[in-house]
């Protein structure tokens, strides 16, 4: 069953509250801090089949409603409200990893490029965000050097936000820590064309067992 918190924290001198959607499932193995999209918030559809998919493969998940931080200029406040939950969710005792869905997963990896911490033991983006639509570029992933963690990338073969042709090589410039696991047909929301023969469901648990057995490798 799916749980609403709250952390409160400060920033700028001001109080702030950060609404956190937790799943827990019994003999959980691990636990991760799953960002989700510009687009849509924690409660969307595909975050919640998601963290429901991985679940039933061992993994716990907290989404925090991020969307009122990211509509704000202020990116500072961003990154407190993920270090907040970063603590709170170290606290928990399960090994720990972060990143998330589109700018939810960047934003978490530029907290931790800009203060690295130690326990956080992998970092897993559903669908990175290497550049805007049709302005190509790999200036978005540059802050990836300065995260130490093992890095998994899940990518979509039709996903105008991260074409391959640059996307191969950034992985292989940030060399043994990074992992590229690509899904045939699938766009920046993991949506399939009918006509490429797979379903929804399919590519979502691939994106479950790609996931789940990447950072219970790491525990």
């Amino acid at each position: 069953m799916t749980l609403e918190r709250r952390l409160d924290f400060e920033h700028g001198g001001e109080r702030h509250e950060l609404r956190v959607l937790d799943l827990r499932p019994a003999g959980a193995r691990a636990l991760y801090v799953f960002g989700h999209g510009a687009g849509a918030g924690a409660d969307h559809g595909f975050m919640e089949d998601l963290a429901v998919a991985l679940a039933e493969r061992g993994i716990a998940t907290s989404r925090p409603h991020l969307l009122p931080f990211m509509r704000s200029r202020d990116r500072t406040r961003l990154f407190t409200a993920i270090r907040t939950l970063l603590d709170a969710s170290a606290n928990e005792g399960l090994p720990l990893f972060a990143a998330g869905k589109s700018m939810g997963g960047r934003m978490t990896s530029l907290a931790l490029a800009a203060e690295p911490r130690s326990d956080v033991l992998g970092l897993v983006f559903v669908g990175f965000p290497l550049h805007p639509p049709k302005k190509k570029g790999i200036e978005r992933a540059e802050h990836l050097d300065d995260v130490p963690q093992p890095l998994l990338f899940l990518q979509g073969t039709r996903d105008a936000l991260a074409d391959l042709s640059l996307f191969r090589p950034v992985a292989e410039r940030l060399g043994e820590r990074a992992t590229l696991h690509v899904v045939e047909g699938a766009d920046h929301g993991f949506a399939v064309l009918k006509r490429s023969g797979r379903t929804s469901e399919e590519v979502l648990v691939e994106l479950a067992d790609v996931a789940a057995d990447w950072m219970l490798a790491r525990v």
